[in-house]
This record gives structure tokens, sequence and C-alpha cells, in this order.
């Protein structure tokens, strides 16, 4: 029964590293979710004193750590700006570089607006100034066609209950072969028991205690089926759903949508206000009168909302699945067309 496990989870560790190019598959350690994955990250690869670039793009679990950093530790953290529509300009990264910086940190994609950055360019810059490149794929692994190796990632966390189509309590990171991360946690692993550090090896050395198996063999079946069905085909489709909705409503009076649409080399997400109803109102009244599930708040993207201008307001986000339809779509444009009279 134990090796059965063993090997369930050693399975979906092949699979995820397929499915994101990381090059070995004990590269990839698992987590409960990407919070803890990038909390592993960024404890286990920023110094005292280190300077570390990152977006106002970013989710609560870049965030929150950088700002614990900073007030303990004394780690300077600077921020690449976005303008109205939730956009960067890349030259901004460079511009940030300092002598003692030590890391960029950013998102693939906002939670809040579905843009999603080049990670290419961002890469390319990290790589020509010498710094550790940490990614957070939280909102496009599964969603999107994503390789660690071509966009020149150090480190990939990734979450398991989103475009992976896992269960919740399931996420991990995938690290670049030579990068050597401090261990979040020390505990047991099942190998050199009578050591008293965490072994140096992948994934061991960033997988203390009993993992969840369950969960694990579950994401594993979900990235099988995600490297069956192609991450492309899946994407074509959220998108083509988006594109519908964001069509059918974008020129509903009272309604305002944020983002950059004019490239659809994004996230099948739509965030939207009605006049000024708070967001958390017209959330509860798509699913009470319509059946519709959306996320009303702050969607734990503080710096967004205040490049947006809806901090107090929030945001009602629409977010499109492989399993959503045409007409569900459609439905969600009738919605808000009647929400908004």
């Amino acid at each position: 029964f134990s090796l059965n496990s063993s090997r369930a989870i050693y399975a979906a560790r092949c699979a995820m590293a397929k499915l994101l190019g990381c090059p070995e598959p004990s590269r990839v350690a698992f987590t409960l979710n990407s919070t803890e994955a990038l909390n592993t990250a960024i404890y286990g690869l920023v110094n005292p004193g280190d300077h570390v670039i990152t977006t106002q793009l970013e989710h609560n679990s870049v965030l929150r750590p950088l700002y614990r950093l900073s007030h303990e530790d004394g780690v300077h953290v600077s921020f690449v700006k976005a303008d109205s529509k939730g956009m960067v300009d890349y030259g901004d990264f460079k511009k940030l570089i300092r002598r003692e910086t030590r890391a960029i940190i950013c998102t693939h994609a906002s939670n809040l607006t579905g843009n999603a950055l080049n990670l290419r360019a961002v890469g390319n810059i990290a790589r020509e100034n010498g710094l550790l490149f940490i990614v957070d794929a939280s909102q496009t692994a599964g969603c999107f066609s994503v390789d660690m190796r071509e966009i020149g990632a150090d480190v990939l966390c990734f979450t398991g209950h989103k475009g992976l189509m896992g269960p919740q309590g399931t996420g991990g990171l995938c690290v670049r072969k030579g990068v050597d991360i401090r261990p979040l946690k020390a505990g047991g692993t099942g190998i050199q028991s009578y050591d008293r550090t965490q072994p140096q090896e992948m994934p061991e050395r960033l997988e203390a205690g009993t993992l969840n198996g369950h969960g694990i063999a579950g994401l594993g079946a979900a990235a099988e089926y995600l490297l069956r069905t192609g991450v492309d085909i899946v994407h074509a489709h959220e998108i083509a759903l988006a594109k519908r909705f964001y069509k059918g409503i974008k020129d509903v009076g009272g309604v305002m949508v944020y983002g950059d649409f004019g490239n659809w080399e994004r996230c099948a997400i739509v965030a939207l206000n009605i006049r000024d109803c708070d967001s958390g109102a017209v959330s509860d009244a798509l699913y009470q009168d319509y059946g519709i599930a959306t996320r009303p708040g702050a969607h734990c993207a503080p710096l967004m909302h205040e490049a947006l201008g809806t901090v107090s307001q929030g945001a009602v986000r629409f977010s499109f699945s492989w399993f959503n339809t045409t007409e569900e779509a459609d439905e969600a444009v009738r919605a808000v067309r009647e929400l908004a009279q």
C-alpha cells in the first residue's frame, strides 16, 4: 500500500514536470497550495538586506511574505507600477535594478484583470543581470502553455485547484537544477532518518512530513487529462467564451470593465462593476437570481485595485473554464444587461 501511494505521487511529479517544462520530476516539490510554494521560494532564497523587484499585479501570497521580510529582515522591495488598464512597462524592471538586487518575483497573469505578462521578456532581464526569477503561475498553469525552461524561471509555483483542475489543498513548485532553496519546514522525509538536518536531495528537501497523497493523486490525474486534451485547446475554448462575454457587455451603459482587452493572450477573466454598486451585492444577485457564480471583492490583490481605482468598490470577476458553455456565456451577458438597467 505504501508503494502504491509513492508510485501515484511519482506519477504526478512526472505529469507536472511534463506539463510545466520542468527538466526532472525530482525537481517538482509538492505543497498544500501556491501560497505555501511561494513562501517556500521567497523565504528560502531571499536574504536579509537583499533587494527584490515585484509588480503591482501581485497576489497577497507574494506581497505579504515580502512585506514581512521587509519589516523583519530589512529586505528592500520595489514595485513595477501598473497603468489604469493594469499593464506594466517592461523597461521599469531594468530601471529598478540595484547592486544588491537578488530576484524578480512576479505573477504570470493578474488574478483580477487576467492581463498576462510577457515572462520571456522578464526572464531575459533577470538572466542578463544575474538575478533569480521566481514565477507565480497560479493563474495560468493548466490553461496556458507554460515552460519554465523557455521563460528562464528559476522557480515556478503553482496551485492545483485552478487551471490544473485538481483538488484544493494541492500545489507545488518546480525548481531549476542548481537552485538550492532553504527548507521552510523540517521533519520526516522517510530517508536519511539519522541525519539531524533536512536532506539535500530534491524533492525531499522541500517536502517535510506526510504528503497529501490522495490530493496529489487527483492532481496527477488532472494533469494527465490536460496532457491528453491539450492545454492550447483548453485555452482557446476558455478565451472564446471570455471574448463572447466581453463583447456582449462592454458597451452596456453603467458597466465598467477592467483590464487590457486589446490583447487576447490573457486569462479567460473579465472583471467589471455596475455603476457604483457594491461588487458583493452584484455578485450575490448574479448567484441568487441567475445561478451564476462569480467572485467579488478585493481578490487578495490590493495594489491592483489601487491601480484600477476600485479599492472601495472591489470588482466582480467572471472566470470562464473548459467546462463552461456558449449558452452559459450568453446567459451571463443577459444577466449583466438586466442588472445594469
